[in-house]
């Protein structure tokens, strides 16, 4: 993949509100050029953060994880696909992916199905009730987007030799459970340093809290950014 590292970063603004996120990105300045967006800030006024993101030239990945029933899906991812971001997650079962897909019509809105949740492995997904362990699912789940026409695929960074198996390079992967050497990991599970996610295969990765939460973020994100250069 043939991407300037900057934009091989995607800074989860995974943080309480609009204000704390737009105080967070004049932080960060011209260190990052393409940000996450998920529920939490979702919920709280951040879609029309992302507008002002994508007006102001960065990239956004609206991180929905919408599951449904197929013309939900459908109706929403088409509501999405005007708004100008890069990248929407759905859960990757076939008919959510397929509804997606068929939402997104001809826009460059790139679908990723979400694989398995980092924070996630083979005994919670037992208690959930599947008959397989991470490693099957990721490649079902892989197979499944790639056959929906899906553009990638979200999963551990562990996971992605299981995906470039599966279905070689017809899927973007991007990671997240990336975190710095050192760094608290959190609630995630299934995690590798920025430059062996890179190392491993993975074409951009997510990190939220080992950036938002530095001393100095901007400092923290070109530290990532360099780590991929070398790694790429």
């Amino acid at each position: 993949m043939t991407v300037d590292a900057k934009d091989r970063l995607i800074v989860a603004l995974d943080l309480p509100g609009t204000g704390a996120a737009r105080a967070m990105v004049a932080q960060l300045g011209d260190a990052v050029s393409f940000y996450k967006i998920g529920k939490e800030l979702v919920y709280a006024g951040g879609l029309d953060l992302a507008g002002e993101l994508i007006g102001a030239g960065k990239k956004v990945f609206l991180d929905l994880k919408l599951h449904d029933i197929p013309a939900t899906v459908e109706r929403a991812t088409a509501a999405v696909s005007g708004l100008g971001a890069t990248y929407l997650t759905v859960h990757a079962y076939p008919q959510t992916l397929a509804a997606a897909v068929k939402g997104k019509g001809t826009s460059p809105l790139g679908i990723l199905g979400v694989s398995v949740l980092t924070s996630m492995n083979d005994d919670d997904l037992a208690q959930a009730g599947y008959g397989m362990g991470v490693n099957d699912l990721v490649r079902r789940r892989a197979r499944q987007a790639y056959e929906a026409g899906a553009k990638g695929l979200i999963c551990s960074p562990l996971d992605i030799g299981l995906v470039r198996e599966a279905v070689g390079q017809g899927l973007e992967i991007i990671t997240p459970g990336v975190r710095p050497a050192g760094s608290d990991k959190g609630d995630q599970k299934r995690v590798l340093t920025p430059g062996e996610a890179i190392a491993a295969g993975a074409d951009r990765l997510v990190v939220g809290r080992p950036i938002t939460g530095a001393a100095d973020p901007a400092a923290a994100a070109r530290a990532i950014v360099a780590e991929i250069a070398g790694a790429a």
